[in-house]
């Protein structure tokens, strides 16, 4: 049986991010799926870590790293559109469903079963901590962005930094605390 699934998921790379927004670094969901599954990883690490969890930190890079793959097939759909109002999230997540499945469907049958629980994020907790990497993420590309002189992004930088907060998450508080400063920083000034 021939399969598609991995020339697909290659294509992460064209679908760009932020695409109401004027951006000085473009981003595309694959570079994204890469800094969410780092992020995430370090969510579990932390957790597991300074707050005696017993997440499995590689279980969690993976559901990462294949957070968006319905994108694929969907597009980027923007966050203030896909949030608007419950009609229109509800719709999109029914979207992302059939996505998931159609990008599940075209491995073979014996991989279907180890793709599964990483395609429709099927554990409750590595769910959370790939959300909370997911925002993180996007609260990085704000600073990043602003750091940058582009303050198209203040509202959300501020808007995505409460969400972080309000997650009561230690980890990502933890992160934010002992992480977040550095990406505002220069080269120069990481040394």
């Amino acid at each position: 049986m021939k399969s598609h699934f991995f020339a697909y998921i290659s294509r992460m790379r064209f679908i760009q991010r932020w695409a109401l927004m004027r951006n000085t670094a473009p981003e595309n969901v694959q570079e994204h799926s890469h800094q969410v599954a780092v992020l995430a990883h370090a969510l579990a690490v932390i957790r597991n870590e300074k707050f005696s969890g017993t997440i499995d930190p590689g279980a969690v890079a993976v559901a990462a790293l294949y957070h968006d793959a319905s994108e694929i097939l969907t597009g980027d759909m923007p966050t203030p559109i896909k949030y608007d109002n419950p009609a229109i999230q509800h719709a999109y997540k029914e979207v992302e469903a059939v996505a998931e499945k159609k990008l599940l469907h075209m491995l073979p049958q014996e991989l279907q079963s180890v793709y599964a629980p990483i395609l429709t994020h099927a554990d409750p907790e590595v769910e959370r901590l790939v959300k909370a990497a997911d925002k993180l993420s996007a609260y990085i590309k704000c600073v990043e962005e602003l750091k940058a002189g582009n303050t198209e992004f203040r509202e959300a930088a501020a808007q995505t930094r409460k969400a972080l907060e309000g997650y009561g998450l230690p980890e990502v508080d933890y992160f934010l605390d002992a992480f977040m400063d550095s990406f505002s920083l220069t080269l120069d000034e990481l040394k």
